[in-house]
């Protein structure tokens, strides 16, 4: 293992105790340690985050490529819904 792999950025938060309570709690109750539980929660968010940007890039840019497929004749009758 190179030293690189082992460097690691330490994140501390304050919290309410009845909020760490919770999370603990909840973390314990999924078998995870409170640091798993909000690794796994802030990645998901993260994730879900990028690909709704991403849907909407997609949504709001029509490409050429796009635009050919969906003007066409078939797809007029969708245009008066």
């Amino acid at each position: 293992m190179n030293k690189k792999s082992l460097i690691r950025n330490r994140l501390s938060i304050d919290i309410d105790p009845k909020e760490h309570q919770k999370i603990k709690i909840f973390a314990t109750l999924h078998g995870t340690s409170i640091k798993e539980n909000v690794l796994t929660s802030i990645r998901e968010r993260l994730e879900r985050e990028s690909e709704e940007k991403q849907l909407q890039l997609m949504t709001s840019q029509i490409t050429p490529a796009l635009k050919e497929i969906w003007d066409n004749d078939k797809d007029e009758s969708y245009n008066e819904l």
